[in-house]
């Protein structure tokens, strides 16, 4: 560049001429609009964002009338004919408050601790929580789950807020968030924090159907909320994130983890020293939970319908209408809705008469016992002491099997007093003791429409009920289904989708799982030989039922089960590692029932019902429809329709339970009821632990389950304990029906019959099936359109045998006579009911040895046809055989 005098000069003249000033003046002037443009528009933009967020603001509740306290309505529950069953009150029996003087410290700060950390410095809102719940979000992708309300805020939302539920865009959710954190800012400075805090923690729900520190403090420990120690504060504390899921009553592991997170940010916020934090740790705080409710009011026990109905109302709450778990929970008991149920009053009135007659049930009834039991020590301290430590204790001292059954109350409290003897000493005194007798064995029983889905009547257990959401037996509790699922693992798929039909043909003979297990039979050591599948289902053969799912792959019965309505991993495990094992229930005992976990009473009954219902599964209800407070309707339940199988296999399946109940080989003739089509099927697993009866008519499906509450437990063999499940059975379904039309299940078009030999499944051969030495073994079959067999039996031969030595003769033997021989399938091995008419295995061993000439039986051809049509002589036999036999009997050949 030249930097010289003459270009510097060049230069200025160049900056200092009147057209480089006019540009240098235009750029200024564009770029100074430009700066005045932005900042217009900024102050436009952030005049309307005030405008709009004062709208909102202004449109917000007026802080002076608000009521943080919910409002409350009594929820009505009708029948199906619309007549009132319970009202739902919360402030009866779900909530009993109390004042922040009466609530411990520790409850307080435990509640913070986990809920809100800075509940005692900010001003209503948490400016850290959002940025923090923000960061989070972005780094899950997207994820805003995280929430960053305040206690404050959370009590706006559940009280004043309460039809956030309907919020449908991005909007409105905006502005009431908006509204939420104004009013929480309003509202500290109007309200002091511990009443904020008190009115915070007599609103939440703690599960068990309780609202509210207080009536969770005598729900689970059976004290006041002022005498809770530290570590049942965080027990309780641990509840509110998820009242089911951190449950301590029926998911204790899990309370326990979120318990320690309780105490680990109440440790780290300073609330409590590592002393007190060991000590709570260290408090074996679930020995002391109460398994049973307090007794109640009668008014306030609802029944076991109403039970379940809660249940499926709060999570169709939650799950259509997206309220939070505290939200349905206040919208059940207190928002004054209107419930619609699917209860039919005769019927339950009809369940509920024959679950309390003693005629029912054997005789002598048995007791469970629930106990606990806390000791106050001579030296001022206290011993808690559980069931378990009960049971312990009589392994030790009377028997090894010892459990919890006795043969009445008064073998029971003998037992609780020698006990007390045991562990009382000098000075100590009974401070508190529980004692829970449940009369055994117990029942549970459903009764479903198939044809709508709708659940008429469930009793969950025999005895008294004492209080709301005990235990039900017939919702909640898992039991192993035994042989109710032959049909639904490998019948229901063989004939459906294998090609399979009810003629189809399995050797019932010795048999091994694929890991070497023999597969034995219910009836013995005995086998039946050559059984059809119709045989199998009447006379419930654990073997035919094994090869068949073996034939269909386990995968396959498995996922029919799903679409029969067992879909969660609670009923069925596709999948699972504990202690380092795989658990699955994929395998060839899934034919027998065999699961990790089991089904529900509810579950089984809706896949028997969707047989009835021509193979279609209805997802089981308890109500048709909610109301709101001003009946507007909240929800319509209609049900959930999937086809399973083709109407043709579920009749099928129908026609061959009838013989369950009907033929004279079931496992359920004393099913019968009068006038009324029945088909049914038994379940029972080993050792008489569990006994079932599902059973279904052209109107309802009705499944009875009978055992002990204790696992494991067999049934005695006197008696009619084997077989109360089905006398239950019969007295409710008799009545049920006593003044309905008798009707008979619809076949559907498609059907077709054939001929049949009962040992191959196959076409009858005349001269061949029906001259079997038993009987003739020709039946006719009904058959899915489509699927009637082309081949002939091939199973039934027929064989000369010398009549001087009694073998297969040769052409030599003077003297012959013809029998009908078996050919079983190759391969199956064992003495069976067949074995007396069977084929020698070696020919050539079992002929004549006293006559010379070439053996006189000669095998089949395989052409794949099986034995050839009647006018051939059924196949089995050769032309030279047919002249032997000709010679030998003349005329008398027929």
């Amino acid at each position: 560049m030249n930097y010289g005098k003459k270009g510097a000069s060049r230069k200025q003249k160049k900056l200092t001429s009147k057209s480089a000033m006019v540009g240098k003046k235009l750029t200024i002037t564009f770029f100074k609009a430009f700066l005045v443009g932005l900042v217009a528009v900024a102050v436009v933009l952030i005049c309307a964002g005030i405008g709009v967020l004062k709208g909102v603001i202004d449109s917000a509740p007026d802080i002076s009338n608000i009521d943080i306290s919910p409002n409350r309505f009594s929820t009505f529950v009708y029948d199906q004919d619309g007549n009132e069953i319970t009202k739902l009150v919360a402030s009866d029996s779900n909530r009993i408050s109390a004042t922040i003087e009466e609530m411990p410290l520790d409850l307080q700060h435990a509640f913070v601790a986990i809920e809100d950390v800075r509940f005692y410095t900010h001003n209503g809102i948490d400016i850290k929580g959002i940025i923090r719940a923000g960061v989070t979000g972005i780094r899950n992708g997207g994820d805003f789950s995280e929430g960053a309300s305040t206690i404050t805020q959370q009590l706006l939302k559940n009280n004043v807020f309460t039809d956030w539920t309907e919020e449908s865009s991005f909007s409105e959710k905006l502005e009431r968030k908006i509204q939420e954190q104004y009013l929480a800012i309003q509202l500290e400075k109007r309200m002091d924090k511990d009443t904020i805090l008190e009115n915070y923690l007599n609103t939440i729900n703690l599960g068990q159907n309780t609202l509210g520190v207080r009536a969770a403090s005598h729900r689970y420990f059976d004290k006041d909320v002022s005498e809770l120690n530290l570590s049942e504060s965080a027990v309780l504390a641990a509840i509110t994130q998820n009242p089911s899921r951190f449950n301590p009553l029926t998911n204790p592991e899990k309370n326990a983890e979120r318990r320690k997170k309780v105490l680990d940010n109440m440790l780290e916020q300073e609330y409590i020293n590592q002393q007190q934090y060991d000590e709570a740790m260290a408090d074996d705080v679930y020995s002391r939970i109460k398994n049973v409710n307090d007794e109640s009011d009668e008014s306030s026990i609802y029944t076991y319908f109403v039970d379940e109905l809660t249940k499926q109302v709060i999570a169709d709450l939650q799950e259509l209408k997206g309220y939070s778990n505290i939200q349905a929970y206040n919208a059940l008991y207190s928002s004054g809705l209107s419930i619609y149920t699917t209860q039919d009053p005769a019927l339950q009135k009809i369940c509920d008469e024959e679950f309390a007659n003693p005629e029912n049930y054997p005789d002598g009834t048995q007791v469970s016992l629930d106990y606990a039991l806390t000791v106050k020590k001579a030296d001022g301290s206290k011993e808690n002491h559980s069931t378990e430590m009960f049971i312990s204790y009589f392994k030790e001292h009377e028997k090894k099997n010892f459990n919890m059954i006795f043969k009445d109350e008064e073998d029971a409290r003998a037992h609780i007093q020698q006990y007390k003897d045991a562990v009382l000493g000098a000075g100590d005194e009974v401070e508190a003791e529980r004692v829970s007798l449940t009369p055994q064995p117990q029942a549970s029983v459903v009764i479903m429409d198939q044809n709508t889905g709708y659940v008429k009547a469930i009793v969950g257990g025999r005895g008294e009920k004492e209080a709301s959401l005990t235990l039900n037996r017939a919702t909640g509790t898992r039991r192993q289904p035994g042989s109710t699922f032959k049909v639904l693992a490998a019948f229901a798929p063989a004939l459906d989708k294998a090609g399979m039909t009810l003629a189809t043909v399995q050797d019932d003979a010795p048999f091994n799982y694929a890991n070497g297990r023999p597969v034995s039979n219910w009836y013995g050591s005995g086998y039946k030989g050559l059984s059809t599948i119709r045989q199998a289902i009447e006379q419930s053969m654990n073997i035919v039922a094994v090869k068949t799912i073996t034939d269909i792959t386990p995968q396959v019965g498995f996922d029919y089960l799903k679409k029969f309505g067992f879909d969660t991993e609670e009923s069925l495990v596709e999948k699972k590692i504990v202690n380092g094992e795989v658990k699955s229930d994929i395998g060839q005992a899934l034919a027998l029932g065999g699961l990790t976990n089991g089904v529900t009473n509810l579950e089984l009954t809706a896949a028997y019902a969707t047989i009835a219902d021509g193979g279609t599964y209805t997802k089981p209800i308890f109500y048709t429809k909610i109301l709101d407070h001003d009946g507007n309707v909240l929800i319509d339940n209609t049900p959930q329709q999937t086809t399973v199988l083709k109407d043709t296999t579920a009749w099928l399946l129908i026609d061959a339970m009838r013989d369950v109940v009907s033929g004279s080989k079931g496992t359920a003739t004393d099913c019968k009821i009068p006038n009324m089509d029945v088909a049914g099927k038994t379940g029972t697993t080993t050792g008489y632990k569990d006994i079932w009866f599902t059973g279904s008519t052209p109107y309802y499906t009705c499944t009875v389950w009978g055992g002990y509450d204790i696992g494991g437990v067999e049934l005695p063999s006197r008696g009619i304990y084997h077989t109360y499940h089905k006398k239950m059975w019969k007295s409710i379904m008799t009545r049920v029906h006593e003044n309905l039309e008798p009707r008979e299940f619809e076949r559907p078009d498609g059907i077709v019959t054939a001929s049949v030999c009962r040992k191959s499944g196959k076409l009858a051969v005349p001269g061949l099936c029906d001259a079997d030495p038993r009987g003739s073994m020709i039946i006719s079959e009904y058959f899915a359109k489509g699927t009637v067999p082309t081949d002939s039996c091939d199973v039934h031969v027929q064989v000369l045998y010398c009549t001087e030595s009694g073998m297969i003769a040769n052409q030599g033997c003077p003297n012959v006579e013809a029998r009908i021989c078996i050919r079983r399938p190759d391969g199956d091995i064992g003495v069976t009911d067949d074995t007396p008419y069977e084929l020698p295995d070696d020919i050539a061993a079992g002929t004549c040895v006293i006559h010379g000439g070439e053996s006189s039986y000669v095998p089949p051809a395989d052409t794949g046809q099986g034995n050839a049509p009647p006018q051939d002589n059924g196949g089995s036999v050769s032309d030279d055989i047919q002249d032997i036999l000709d010679n030998a009997f003349g005329d008398e050949g027929e």
